[in-house]
């Protein structure tokens, strides 16, 4: 080996897990993103519904982890990164009706969850309300705010930057192998391509 190819080498060991997730991922990131963009979801309030349908529809499969002991243990505030309920609120305040659809959340209490790759499914849904910040922006302009219809894009009390900032220490600072980083990794991959298929469903 090298000793380029050593200082590499060292580099991306002393890179953070969840900067190795970020660089995993960044392909289905960015193509979600240019999807959402390319939707202009803040054109109308109609298209708006869209968006929050598509939102419902992704927090809604999730749910079920923010209620479960053991990633309780290992993430701080769990259950208070929980954004189901705001955007239930966002649809009354707009006079929605909720989607009905029969086919089951991805993740229930009932069914066996792999914590590890669930935490790559928690990584995405948790980076989406740092991005938020902008979004609430352009739904100003449709008059939504943090207290009426776009209250699932506020920021924490304590600030986005702060509530990530903790979210990814804590799974910086755990203690997996090679072989759980890559479930972890397989699970955000997963998240991505399913919010994917979501938003194409919802917008098409």
């Amino acid at each position: 080996m090298s000793a380029v190819e050593m200082v590499e080498l060292s580099s991306a060991r002393e890179e953070s897990r969840t900067k190795r997730l970020k660089a995993a991922t960044h392909e289905a990131h960015e193509r979600l993103d240019k999807f959402i963009i390319a939707a202009d979801p803040f054109a109308s309030r109609p298209r708006y519904g869209r968006f929050l349908m598509m939102q419902y529809l992704f927090h809604r499969d999730l749910d079920a982890l923010f209620f479960m002991p053991a990633l309780d243990a290992m993430l701080p505030d769990l259950e208070g990164r929980r954004r189901l309920k705001l955007i239930e609120q966002d649809f009354a305040d707009l006079d929605l009706r909720l989607p009905d659809t029969e086919e089951p959340p991805r993740f229930s209490a009932a069914s066996g969850v792999d914590v590890v790759e669930a935490l790559g499914w928690l990584y995405v849904i948790e980076g989406s309300n740092l991005g938020a910040a902008f979004l609430l922006k352009y739904a100003s302009k449709l008059d939504l705010n943090e207290n009426f219809g776009a209250r699932h894009l506020a920021g924490a009390p304590e600030g986005r930057g702060l509530h990530w900032r903790t979210f990814t220490a804590a799974v910086d600072r755990m203690d997996l192998g090679n072989s759980q980083e890559r479930s972890v990794i397989a699970g955000a991959e997963a998240a991505f391509r399913h919010v994917q298929r979501v938003a194409e469903e919802t917008f098409r």
